[in-house]
Formats: C-alpha cells, structure tokens, sequence
C-alpha cells in the first residue's frame, strides 16, 4: 500500500460543509426583508435625507492655503520619560519640534492604544467607535465591538475628500481581530478607511526586527534583515519620505496628511546597541530615585505646578489591587536584580531616543523641500507607561498575556543581549510607575493620570506665533480631531455618504494656540473607562472608582469613589471626597450620563487571559479540521487553528525527492512561543516553544529517504499546570509508524498579541526553534497541504480517513 495519503474526500467534506454554513448564515434579514428591530441608541437615516450624497464621487479642492500635517504617535509613554518634560531619554527631535511650538501639560488619553487611536482616527469618544479596549478584547456589545461603526467616518476620509492626499504609516490596530487576515474583510484597513496608502503592521505591537508588514491591502514581507541593518523605526521613516516625494513629483500643490506610528515605545523593546549603550548608567540610580528627582525637574521646567506633590506607589487596597501590577521597592532588590532592571530601563530609553531620530529624518526632508513652515506636526503618545513587564520585568512580554510568571534566573541569561532579535523585552512595573510619575498608576488605568496624562507637542511655524511655550489647558484625544480641522479650514459632515453622523466628542483646540498658558480650557467634561476602571474629569474636578483592571473581581457597584481638585492638585493626590459629598456625586451622576450617551456599558475586568480567548463571530466558522498549503501568506493567529487547552494533530502530506530535503514543514509562532514540524539531517523535528523558555523537541528515530509520506504528530492533553498550561503528551510520526515520544507542555494563551502567523513551507518573521533560520524555506520536495485537527480522535482514525481517501483516487 502507497504511503502517499491524499486528502480529497476530506477537501470535499470541508467544501460541502462550508457551502452549507454559508447558505444557512444571516444578516439580520428574514424573508429577503431587514430586521425592523430598533435598538436604543441606533441613528436610522431617512434616504430622502436632502444632505444624504447619493452620487457619483467628486473630490473637492482643498481650501487655498490648507497646511500639511504630520501627526506622530508612539505607544506607553508617560509625562516623566522624555527631555521636554524633564525626563532622562534625550529626544532631541520633540525637543527642535517644542522649542518651534506647544508644549502641552494636561492632554489626556483613554489609557490604551486601539481606544485612544480611534479618537484620533474619528474624533469621537472611544466606545462611540466600538473600541471600548484593545480589538483582541471585543465581546459584540455596540461599545465594544471593534468594528468602527459608518456613523463615525474618519478625519482621513473628509480630508481626502476635500483634496488632501492621506497616507497611515506604522502600526494600525483598529481592525478587527477577524479580520487582519489575507482573505477576511478589507472594510477596516487603512485603505479602505480614508488612507490612499497605507505601510504598516495592523496588530497591537510587532517585532522591530522582524515586524509583520502590510502594504496598502496586501500582506508583504520586510524588505532586508536585521543583519542588513533593518529595524522597522528606520523602514517606517524610509516608506514616509518615499510617500512624500512620490506624491510631491506629481501633484506638489495638493496639502497631504500622514499618521506616522512607530512601534515605540511598545514592547518589545528594540534597538540598536549603540543607542542603548548611549544610557549606560544612568538609571542605576532605580526607580524610586527617578520619580523624585523626575518630578523636580518637572517642576523646575513648568510642566507641573510647584506644589505638586508625588503620589504614593501600591496604594491600592489588597483586595482591589492586581497582583501583576505590584511595584517592588528598588530597596529590596538584589544587585543582580537592580542591574537588570536598569538595563530593561536603558534598552527602552535608546529605542525611543533611536526612533525620535527617524523622526528627524522626516522632519529635515520637509525643511529641505520647503514644507516645514506650513505642516502642522503633532508628536504625541496614546497611553501612560506599559506596567505589562510585571513586578519582575520580561525578556518576553508574551508571558504577561499567558498570565505566566517571570523567573530571575531565566531572564539574567538575556541580559548582554537585551533589546536584540534574541529578546522581545519589557521593563517592570517600577519603571512604567517613574515614567508615570507624579500620578498614580499607569497604562490600562483610566481613573488615574498614570494612564491618560501624555505628552503632547504641536509646531506649526506658519498658524502658531508662540515659540517654546508650554500650554496648561485641560484636553483629550477626541480634541485632536476637531482641531485639524478646524485648522484646515474643513468641517466634519453631519451626513457622510448616506449615514447620519455621531456629532465630534471633542472640542478645537487651536485657540490655545495663541493663547496664555493658564488661559481657561474650552472643554467642559470628559468621562474615561477601561477594563473595568472608570472615572470622569469635569471642570476642574475628578472622581475616581478605585478599581484595578483585568482582575476578574467585578462588583462595580461597591466601588469607593474618590475626588480631586485637579486645577489645584495636578499629581490627584489629595481625596477630597469626605469634604465635598455633593460634588462628588455631581460627578458620579454625569459618569453615567456619559456612559449612557457614548454606549459605554456594561463594565468588564475579566483578566488578559480570559479576554484574548473570548469565542468571537468571524466570517469562517470554528471547525475541527483545517487545511493549510504551500505559497500563501501567513495565517494571522486570530483566524488560525486554536490549539490552545485541548488535543491536536498536524499532518502534512509531503513528496520528498531529494536525499537532502530540508525546512519548515508547518511553522506557528516564533522564538516567543510558537510551534514548528520541519525536516533537519533528514529527521523530522517537531518542536513546541513554550513562551521562548523551553524548546520541547521530538526527533525521528529514523531518516526520512526520497519519497511519498504523511508527516504528522499528535498531542493529547492530560491536565493542567499551575498557571493554566496544558500538560500532555506528544507524539511524532512518519506515516503510521510513531518514531517519537515525550512530555510536552502548552501554551493556555496565544502565541503573540499579534503577528508571526501560520506558516506553510517556511516560517515568516522571528523562527520558532533555533534549528533553523528564518524562513527556513522547505526544499528538496513538495508539500501537498497540511491539516491541522482538534476533534478528539485518535491520530490513527485520521491517518485511516486520509488512506481511503487515496484508496478512492
């Protein structure tokens, strides 16, 4: 009997299934006719709506005049991290851009990154656009869908239709989960949302040395390797300028606006070595020390207020805190401790201070072209420093997401080589609490200005006569919207191409632009809530709910309420809700009048875990089998095969026809976590990369020789370990015969937040195991497809169905 196994009845199975599912699948329709349900909240649009612009497109002029912008947004940065605001990462790029604009001390975020984009991208609240938290995180409530809804169209799309040339650079992480796939929806992605070019990564973070790319609509892979000199702050300066003088040859006269965003300062934490060692030293001091002495050079700078006072680290109540977010006194750390955590701190300092150079790069192209004096160039951060490193920091921040500890003694063996490919590093907790400082907290916490209070500085030499002035008026991210506009002269439509628009939630801000420092603020209130934190600022005040994110504590209702006078006490410091009761419920009431407008309810803090394995509608159905091929682009884990907590096979069918056929076979992951079925020495390999900790490995106790086989192995869950990890058994085969055995341990969580997807007949990105290098290109044979099942049956019954299938050709 041939050992050659064919897939076709399974191919078809697979077919006919589909086609069924898809003939049974709805819309929300019955009977050909639209639901008529109606929804509080749900804007229905007449269609003999006059405004409503039911013709052909045409695109306007722009108005006479109309600047350029260049908006620049990094990730988990806090007030006290940069120069400008008196921190110790020298930005010298922010610093020329400030001393030519505003410095703005009191503009705030929604304390995480796909929220406080979307504000940027449309001008609304974040719940408004369905991004009540990170897009893995979507649940299908309206606040927390993912999916921004058409009744918030984006700034890029008016601009474009109002004669700007629009251009996205860098990281997205807008689109929905489903979708950040090579065959999924478009509807999301940049191109489609008003971008006429769009060069990036769509998920929440990458590796800067291996990222994983999109060009306008279509997967891509990085142009050169680090070896050649690679990082991607550097990739993304390069495609910026080039996007420009593309432009710039054919239609010099058409205003342009370009988002450009790195992947600083999210982990992982990348950079050249050079720029790294350009810190040696200089945060031995720990981060105790750096929040005082950061704090009086904020002061001294006129960032905050002279009586501002330092807040105090893990405040919180034990039972309210999160245990991952804990901040160890830097007193009570050993030498080998201290050393490393002040390294994480130096890595994180050089990838900022690398990036803002690349920034540079740009800002001289529009100098030496002539464009500088009329673009307006924001340079700002979304969020307050990253506490994901937890108490202990990480050489893989991937380990946060899997709820799984760090160990010292593992990541001491990383320390040479922190901030390299071989890492994909995050400081801890203590440095996001300095980079934060002087509030309290940090990035996923919105009740405190730990995780909303960000840097914010705007030049435009041509609209803004002040130079090297600092601005105190109170702002948010919903601000920035409104103030582009309002500063190209464009209005936001009431309707937009047919459908009746959710009003802007934020407020202009360009009359700060001439006015005095103290001058009062024009916004009014401004609720926050993320991950089950919430609090709300409303002129001048704050109420704060003491909570903790992602703790899976619920019992919202018995949340103490705090109160703070911040036009008095920035730092909020000072609870004042003893003293003034009736203030504080003034502000409770109108959290939940906001709440209740912008589609914020219900609350959810279930843990990291929980929240990335939510079970999610996407346009395939979940199903046992699936079946991957050859030449095709990675498959994004959120569209994959889940193999997490549960017993799976992999079977490839593969023609060897060389004695020295070798590579990837099946490749998930990368050096991270990930997993891998290849040929080396002519053994078949599969290895499981537990969180970049372990590489557990099954090898053949036989050499594979030219010919027909099916490749495959097995594992079968027995249990699980303490921290939720799936323990069991794996199983190694060449066609039926099993020729290797082992224990084996897997992951509870995914394999990355985002990127190094599924991978046929090489391994893109970062290599799951260090028997091979990236891509690790399968040659000497073909690889007819690959199957990957999660049913329960034994892996003999699979190889019996796929030898009929062959017995039936």
């Amino acid at each position: 009997m041939k050992k050659f196994i064919r897939s076709y009845y399974l191919i078809l199975g697979l077919v006919i299934s589909c086609l069924s599912q898809s003939c049974t699948m709805q819309s929300g329709k019955k009977g050909g006719s639209e639901d008529s349900t109606e929804f509080k909240g749900v804007i229905k649009l007449d269609v003999r709506d006059s405004k409503a612009d039911w013709g052909p497109y045409t695109p306007k002029a722009a108005p006479k005049g109309a600047p350029n912008v260049l908006f620049i947004l990094y990730d988990d940065t806090g007030l006290a991290a940069w120069s400008p605001y008196g921190g110790r990462i020298n930005m010298p790029t922010m610093q020329r851009l400030a001393a030519n604009g505003l410095t703005y001390t009191q503009w705030h975020t929604t304390a995480l990154c796909s929220p406080t984009r979307s504000c940027l991208l449309t001008g609304r609240n974040h719940h408004l656009n369905g991004m009540a938290s990170i897009t893995e995180t979507a649940n299908g409530f309206p606040g927390t869908s993912a999916v921004i809804p058409k009744a918030c169209a984006t700034m890029a799309q008016v601009l474009q239709d109002n004669g700007y040339s629009t251009f996205w650079v860098g990281k997205d992480h807008n689109v929905p989960e489903q979708d950040v796939s090579p065959g999924g929806s478009r509807a999301q992605w940049p191109v489609q949302m008003g971008f006429d070019r769009y060069y990036g990564f769509l998920g929440g973070e990458t590796n800067q040395w291996y990222p994983d790319l999109v060009e306008d609509n279509r997967f891509v892979e990085q142009p050169y390797s680090p070896e050649e000199g690679y990082h991607l702050s550097k990739d993304l300066a390069d495609r910026a300028i080039e996007m420009l003088r593309n432009k710039n040859s054919t239609n010099p006269s058409k205003p342009w606006y370009m988002w450009w965003c790195p992947g600083a300062n999210h982990a992982p934490h990348h950079s050249p070595k050079e720029y790294i060692d350009k810190y040696k030293g200089k945060f031995d001091d720990g981060y105790d020390a750096y929040r005082v002495w950061v704090v009086d050079q904020m002061i001294k700078k006129g960032i905050l207020p002279k009586n501002t006072a330092l807040t105090e680290i893990n405040f919180l109540p034990k039972d309210v805190a999160n245990p991952a977010d804990y901040v160890r006194p830097w007193s009570e750390l050993s030498d080998d401790e201290k050393k490393l955590f002040s390294r994480m701190a130096e890595v994180y300092a050089g990838f900022s201070e690398y990036t803002d150079a690349q920034v540079g790069r740009i800002v001289d192209y529009l100098e030496e072209t002539g464009q500088l004096e009329n673009t307006i160039i924001i340079y700002a951060a979304d969020n307050g420093a990253s506490g994901e490193g937890s108490p202990n920091g990480s050489v893989n921040e991937n380990k946060f997401f899997n709820g799984y500890p760090d160990e010292l003694k593992e990541n001491l063996k990383y320390m040479s080589v922190l901030g390299g490919p071989d890492t994909y590093n995050h400081y801890p907790t203590g440095w996001a609490a300095a980079f934060s400082a002087p509030f309290k907290m940090f990035k996923r916490y919105a009740e405190y200005a730990g995780g909303t209070n960000d840097p914010l500085v705007i030049s435009w030499p041509k609209g803004i006569k002040a130079k090297g002035q600092i601005r105190h008026q109170y702002h948010h991210a919903v601000d920035i919207v409104p103030t582009i506009l309002d500063a190209c002269g464009i209005q936001m439509p009431e309707v937009y191409r047919g459908v009746k628009q959710y009003p802007l939630s934020g407020v202009s801000m360009k009359y700060s632009f001439d006015a005095a420092p103290d001058a009062p603020t024009q916004k009014h209130v401004q609720y926050y809530a993320m991950l089950g934190t919430r609090g709300i600022w409303k002129d001048g005040w704050k109420a704060a709910a003491v909570h903790a994110p992602l703790t899976n504590k619920g019992h919202f209702d018995k949340d103490e309420w705090e109160l703070y006078n911040v036009a008095e006490d920035r730092s909020e410091s000072k609870n004042l809700a003893k003293e003034n009761p009736g203030k504080l419920k003034e502000l409770i009431d109108a959290w939940f009048e906001e709440a209740e407008k912008n589609k914020v309810l219900p609350l959810d803090d279930r843990a990291a875990a929980q929240l990335l394995t939510i079970e999610r509608p996407a346009a395939e159905p979940a199903r046992d089998r699936y079946l991957y091929y050859p030449n095709t682009s990675p498959v994004p884990e959120g569209v994959a095969v889940n193999v997490r907590g549960r017993n799976y096979k992999i079977l490839a069918n593969v023609d060897i026809t060389s004695p020295d056929a070798s590579g990837v076979i099946f490749a998930h992951g990368s050096r991270f976590g990930g997993h891998a079925l290849f040929i080396k020495d002519r053994k078949l390999y599969y290895v499981y990369n537990f969180l970049g900790i372990e590489e557990q490995t099954l090898v053949s106790n036989t050499t594979l020789k030219p010919g027909k086989y099916t490749l495959g192995m097995e594992f079968t869950r027995e249990g699980a370990g303490q921290y939720g990890e799936s323990n069991g058994k794996a199983k190694l085969y060449i066609d039926d015969k099993m020729v290797a055995e082992g224990p084996m341990k897997t992951q509870p969580a995914k394999f990355t937040l985002s990127g190094d997807g599924l991978c046929v007949g090489f391994d893109s990105g970062d290599a799951v195991s260090r028997n091979y290098k990236t891509p690790g290109t399968f040659k000497g044979g073909t690889i007819q497809l690959v199957g990957v099942t999660v049913e329960g049956k034994p892996y003999e019954n699979l190889e019996a169905e796929a030898r009929r299938a062959l017995m039936g050709q």
